[in-house]
């Protein structure tokens, strides 16, 4: 984000409405508090009312939260603080990219608790990954053919099944000196779905976390449009880290950009931190989205219902795979898993490499709604 030293003085109170904004939960990108500020510019602004407007159409509060928001833009150009909704802004979601942008902070609210293993507190550490003996080539060979496809608008040519190439026909029927040659044929091509994984590093997880993560390398060279993320109290793009072929090598690079390891967890307001920025929002654009937690979401899991559900509007495909199916006995019982099953196309076990590549292979293959699934089995 912009600094605001490099800033005009007129230009601060924008800037601090949108840091109020993100203070309080609201999801809101560099590049809309870009647009907001330029959107004043040419607004004049001739009054208040342009002001707001422009704040509306650029920073986009949700329906849901129009009220807040009034309340808040009351409070911060007009100084009326008896109109600003109670509530206290929580710890940041901080989102690093590892495509060469600079650290983006997203502030969000998180007032939960519970679960053993569950935590919303920050803790930073680092993690050093083993070499083992485990092969995941054959699934690295398999993995882009495997992929869901779709088609693009880009065509080929091709000698049946297509529509007639109508530039390429009249050159030759020129060429030919006006014989009607057979006809020739273009069809649109069909290209892999991209594949984002999106990986609990938080301390429940800690020890599926190693295993995840040679299964994102193997996915990233396997498949030319995967991206990779974690999540746990920040949210971190590894994609180009685990584009280095020696897995020991990508691994130690990736370890070394994820600040959140074996940590707390934030699982709705992250996920929602990723929808905030368009470019991440892009990767999950008809992607097959695989997400490896727990779900282990404390207290209201109202941010989280919020961002599956978007998700699941984005993607081809949603999955949750979490290694608590590994047990026979397990069921979605809990609040936020039963809020978030409507919302899943898969729930499948996440407790074994073995039974993920597996999945991740079947991926184009179409089966029942999780919701159904899981209905029949309680």
């Amino acid at each position: 984000m912009m600094r605001e030293t490099s800033l005009p003085r007129a230009a601060s109170p924008f800037l601090g409405f949108a840091r109020l904004l993100r203070r309080y939960g609201f999801a809101i990108a560099p590049e809309q508090v870009s647009g907001f500020m330029q959107a004043v510019t040419l607004l004049g602004p001739r009054s208040m009312a342009d002001i707001r407007e422009a704040a509306l159409a650029t920073l986009a509060p949700p329906p849901d939260r129009r009220d807040e928001f009034e309340a808040h833009f009351q409070s911060h150009f007009y100084g009326n603080r008896s109109a600003v909704v109670e509530g206290d802004a929580d710890e940041e979601t901080r989102i690093k990219d590892d495509g060469g942008a600079s650290q983006e902070e997203i502030e969000v609210i998180s007032h939960q608790e519970g679960g053993e293993l569950s935590s919303g507190a920050e803790q930073l550490s680092t993690r050093d990954f083993k070499r083992d003996d485990d092969n995941l080539a054959a699934f690295r060979r398999r993995l882009a053919s495997a992929l869901p496809a779709r088609r693009s608008f880009r065509t080929v040519r091709t000698h049946s099944r297509g529509k007639l190439d109508l530039r390429r026909s009249l050159r030759e029927i020129v060429s030919a000196d006006g014989d009607v040659p057979s006809p020739l044929l273009r069809r649109r091509q069909t290209v892999p779905r991209k594949l984002l994984l999106l990986i609990d590093v938080s301390g429940s997880m800690k020890l599926h976390t190693a295993d995840y993560l040679k299964l994102a390398h193997a996915a990233v060279q396997g498949a030319d449009r995967a991206e990779i993320f974690t999540f746990g109290t920040r949210l971190t793009r590894i994609t180009t880290a685990l584009r280095i072929r020696d897995r020991d090598q990508a691994l130690a690079r990736a370890a070394a950009q994820v600040n959140d390891w074996d940590g707390g967890t934030r699982m709705g307001p992250t996920l929602l931190a990723f929808l905030s920025v368009p470019r991440f929002s892009a990767f999950a654009r008809g992607a097959a989205i695989v997400i490896l937690s727990d779900a282990l979401e404390r207290g209201d899991h109202a941010e989280l219902e919020t961002a599956m559900r978007r998700l699941s509007a984005r993607a081809f495909r949603l999955s949750l795979a979490t290694p608590l199916a590994g047990d026979p006995r397990f069921r979605p019982a809990t609040a936020a898993l039963r809020a978030i099953l409507p919302d899943l196309d898969d729930l499948v076990d996440g407790s074994s490499l073995a039974g993920l590549t597996d999945f991740i292979l079947s991926l184009a293959r179409p089966a029942p709604a999780a919701a159904t699934i899981w209905k029949r089995v309680s």
